[in-house]
């Protein structure tokens, strides 16, 4: 059975992108978040989204109304009950996440797919929180979401072939986006090696090799990079690059994932990149290098 209805859970930068590309490939969704100020700030932003796309005629009035009109805004995980996945994306804490799915499992039918865009975290332990982990799977999807065709898609200990093979066509074929099959691994693939490039990245400035425009643009031009890794650090979040590094390093105690000084500096600070308007960078409030 196809999955048409689709609930996403956090309305961050992450549910913002899946929500909206799921809207624009004409399934309908629920997105639950924890206020009504939460809800009304993911709106802002998924508007935003759509107008900058307006703007380069990328997209009619018409079509941002339909996708706005395919997005129910909820506070309440009880409102999922209908959905055919439910696709988390919040925070990367174990806990909460584990809180989440936990609170979900009794919620939604039992032929639901109960999915983490996790980028790090063991969907094992995360299907251990549910009394039917043979549905949760890892659905990674890249920033930003609608304009990278890669999803990772990760099988925890006791993932089902019946999951598996659903979110596969559902990534495949409805989406139209390129699925890889990843078995459950720290950073699982792209995290993994993203994470060490940008480290390696800021050990390179730190050192005093090249300023941070002239790495990236060493990584941009001369490796044909969309950003450089310092800029990707800005729009993935400094904390929230950090917070990968270290769970690395804790998983596999190698060096090359110890996050850098510059990086702990950074972040105490409170220069955490897109987010906070300046990072490696600066940024106007729509995310735009200035």
């Amino acid at each position: 059975m196809p999955l048409k209805r689709i609930g996403v859970v956090g309305g961050g930068t992450m549910g913002q992108g899946i929500a909206e590309m799921l809207a624009a490939k004409g399934l309908e969704v629920l997105l639950v978040e924890k206020s009504p100020e939460k809800l009304a700030h993911t709106l802002d932003m998924i508007t935003l989204s759509l107008d900058k796309q307006m703007e380069r005629w990328a997209l009619t009035e018409a079509e941002k109304k339909l996708i706005l009109a395919r997005i129910g805004f909820v506070l309440q995980l009880e409102e999922l009950s209908g959905c055919d996945m439910v696709i988390e994306t919040i925070t990367e804490d174990l806990e909460a996440k584990k809180r989440v799915f936990a609170a979900l499992d009794p919620v939604v039918r039992p032929d639901t797919v109960l999915a983490s865009n996790t980028s790090t975290l063991s969907l094992t332990e995360l299907a251990a929180a549910t009394k039917t982990p043979e549905r949760v799977i890892g659905v990674h999807f890249l920033h930003p979401v609608s304009k990278i065709a890669l999803v990772e898609i990760v099988r925890g200990l006791k993932t089902s072939d019946d999951t598996f093979e659903r979110t596969r066509e559902f990534i495949d074929d409805t989406l139209e986006k390129k699925s890889i099959k990843v078995y459950e691994s720290p950073g699982f693939i792209t995290t993994r090696l993203i994470g060490t490039l940008i480290n390696e990245a800021m050990h390179t400035l730190a050192e005093g090799v090249a300023s941070a425009e002239d790495i990236d643009n060493a990584m941009r031009i001369g490796y044909d990079f969309r950003y450089g890794p310092l800029e990707m650090c800005d729009r993935f979040g400094l904390d929230s690059v950090l917070d990968s590094l270290e769970r690395l390093f804790r998983e596999y105690g190698d060096l090359k994932y110890r996050p850098s000084f510059l990086l702990k500096q950074m972040v105490r600070a409170g220069h955490l990149g897109v987010k906070t308007g300046e990072g490696f960078f600066r940024y106007d409030k729509d995310g735009d290098r200035i």
